[in-house]
């Protein structure tokens, strides 16, 4: 069982600018056993965009999945309180 959480949902909100933006991690299983990082963003109220890496293993994953995470929130994306963490 996975103790971090495997799907986080970030905000960015800034009226002043006009932006409303969402982005979204997870951390999933390909059909082929590897671990797939998926990501989603775009406009809020929008399908937005998503893009899906494969990697070898949860650990690799999960070190992108950290770094990109990093990443947004440096850039000024905030986690949802209601993000879904798989436990």
């Amino acid at each position: 069982m996975e103790k971090t959480p495997s799907e986080h949902l970030l905000f960015r909100i800034d009226a002043s600018r006009n932006m409303a933006r969402f982005y979204c991690l997870s951390i999933e299983s390909s059909l082929f056993g590897d671990a797939a990082l998926v990501r989603q963003w775009g406009r809020i109220g929008t399908r937005g965009r998503a893009l899906v890496n494969l990697y070898r293993s949860q650990t690799e994953a999960r070190a992108a999945f950290d770094r990109l995470l990093a990443a947004k929130q440096k850039r000024g994306y905030r986690l949802d309180a209601r993000s879904h963490h798989a436990a």
